[in-house]
């Protein structure tokens, strides 16, 4: 009898070792937004006319800081992660100079409406006009995942805004979101503790949009703990410092969200669950103005600023083919919710996902 115990339980160990080593395999995606950052600034660095404008409080420290002989040195200065890592491994879409030209498909060029379809893979003019606090009606690609065996209880999102659990539909989907200043929530270690205890004691600048850095190690670890295999992450400060005219501190948050991102990747590429499986895809949920002018303005985004639609998309992964700055090209924010659909081999029947997949080989 004691055999055939022993037998057994080395069976169920086996067996339940195949299972996650079968689950290992399957691929892993970080998707990852940072709001209203513009396509100049991920591919030619920090504006001049910004620079020497009245948005700029201290030229010298920004000279100093991000200020080199070239556009691609200027670039490298503000986001090393993008033009040292992801511009030798992935793949960067956007830089409308060459060509390569990445757009919204909703006319409303503001934040729900952005996020929804990246999220659910299709614009929805009609019902999302506004950024209030209402449920979304839509699927998105992360409670498609959820609804399925494969996922369910494997998708999570991470958030400095907080209109996000109504974005997501958190009720509705399942999905555990944690946004604006949400505290982390069941068996806590002591660093999420932590993190509960001084959220709200660091300077709250924006009552409904938290600084970056909570919501990062908020998301970091959690995944830790839990291995999510589909990671929404939503960085907010950028949009917030531009809106209020403060591009000393765009910038600054910039190269900081830059910075987080190459720390959650540095991470992910040294844990045996997400190592050489997993895909980061990042990218913006609206551009903004250049300027000064009221059609233009650098502060703003929506329907009446020119080139509030233009956006750019990253791709770091396995099976990426590291192509570096694409030239040339067109791509939509629609095409990002597919695009995970396809990597993670989701089922789906919903016409909202119809747009084509990114093509990565």
């Amino acid at each position: 009898m004691k055999l055939f115990v022993n037998t057994l339980l080395v069976l169920v160990f086996f067996a339940s070792t195949q299972v996650i080593a079968q689950e290992d395999k399957q691929p892993n995606v970080f998707l990852i937004t940072l709001d209203g950052v513009r396509w100049q600034d991920v591919f030619t660095g920090i504006d001049m006319n910004l620079l020497n404008s009245d948005y700029t409080q201290n030229k010298e420290l920004l000279t100093e800081k991000f200020l080199g002989q070239s556009e691609e040195e200027n670039r490298k200065m503000l986001m090393p992660f993008f033009w040292n890592t992801i511009a030798e491994k992935g793949q960067l879409y956007g830089n409308r100079n060459k060509g390569s030209n990445v757009d919204l498909t909703n006319k409303m060029l503001f934040s729900y409406p952005g996020y929804n379809e990246i999220l659910t893979g299709k614009a929805d003019d009609a019902n999302i006009d506004s950024n209030d606090k209402n449920y979304n009606k839509n699927v998105t690609v992360l409670e498609l995942a959820n609804s399925q065996d494969e996922y369910k209880d494997k998708v999570a999102a991470f958030a400095s805004w907080d209109v996000f659990p109504f974005i997501i539909n958190d009720k509705r989907s399942g999905v555990p979101v944690n946004a604006g200043y949400m505290d982390a929530v069941g068996e806590l270690n002591e660093k999420e503790k932590f993190l509960n205890e001084i959220q709200r004691q660091a300077p709250i600048v924006w009552e409904s949009v938290r600084l970056d850095v909570f919501t990062h190690h908020f998301a970091k670890e959690y995944v830790k703990k839990n291995h999510p295999k589909l990671v929404y992450i939503s960085y907010g400060e950028t949009d917030d410092f531009a809106h209020g005219g403060q591009f000393d501190f765009y910038m600054k948050s910039l190269q900081n969200t830059d910075a987080l991102i190459s720390d959650l990747w540095s991470y992910v590429q040294n844990d045996d669950f997400y190592k050489d499986n997993t895909y980061f895809i990042i990218t913006t949920d609206h551009g903004r103005g250049e300027g000064a002018q009221e059609d233009s303005k650098w502060t703003s985004h929506g329907t009446d600023v020119k080139g509030a639609e233009h956006t750019w998309i990253a791709i770091l992964g396995p099976n990426v083919n590291p192509v570096g700055e694409v030239s040339n090209g067109q791509l939509f924010a629609d095409q990002i919710a597919p695009t995970v659909v396809k990597i993670l081999s989701l089922k789906s029947d919903d016409k909202s996902m119809s747009a084509k997949p990114i093509n990565l080989k």
